[in-house]
């Protein structure tokens, strides 16, 4: 088995992480424009908590 180089490996996983977390962001977003019009202040002190440990 070769010997595995730890950048390319290093890239995969910054590249999947940052995929994820854009795609979380994406998601928090929506459903904050979608529910922001039904219910604005309960929405926003459960969003900020949630995001927190991600970032």
């Amino acid at each position: 088995m070769p010997q595995l180089n730890p950048a390319p490996w290093l890239f995969i996983l910054l590249l999947s992480w940052t995929t994820i977390l854009l795609i979380f962001k994406t998601k928090i977003l929506s459903s904050h424009t979608l529910n922001s019009t039904m219910m604005t202040s309960p929405l926003k002190h459960q969003h900020t908590p949630w995001i927190w440990p991600w970032t």
